[in-house]
């Protein structure tokens, strides 16, 4: 079986442990002074590329569900993680129409948990013009405001 591995640099480890072990629902399966792995079977990922944004580099990282069931659960963990959470109902964004909830970890990274209701024929009904996203991920100050 092939795992997809991502790797974040973080400032505050014990912060970043606290909020990846309340967005997964599990402790880390091996943790160092200076490190900690999760080894996950599920959620399975959903990569994507897109070049509408200003920046490039990470955009956002997310989670796909199957049903509103799995939505809502996910939106349960970022409330647990500790940190705000964005509520996004039938919102058109990247060919898709979907209910989402955004977060943002410790670092300020954006996180985006959704389940998809249909296709649609254009990347967002209202065209992302702001460039500061390559996807819709709403400008972190909306999500976590200072």
């Amino acid at each position: 079986m092939k795992r997809f591995h991502l790797h974040l640099s973080v400032d505050d480890l014990e912060e970043n442990i606290r909020f990846y072990s309340g967005l997964f629902g599990q402790t880390p399966t091996v943790r160092k002074d200076d490190y900690a792995k999760w080894m996950l079977e599920d959620p399975r990922i959903h990569f994507a590329l897109s070049r509408r944004g200003r920046k490039t580099g990470l955009d956002h990282l997310g989670i796909q569900t199957d049903d509103g069931s799995e939505l809502a659960d996910l939106r349960e963990r970022f409330r647990q993680a500790g940190m705000p959470v964005l509520d996004q109902a039938e919102t058109s964004c990247c060919y898709s129409r979907s209910d989402k909830h955004w977060t943002v970890d410790p670092q300020g990274v954006a996180w985006e948990a959704y389940h998809t209701l249909e296709g649609i024929p254009v990347f967002g009904m209202e065209e992302a013009s702001t460039g500061e996203s390559a996807c819709c991920a709403p400008p972190v100050s909306l999500i976590r405001p200072s």
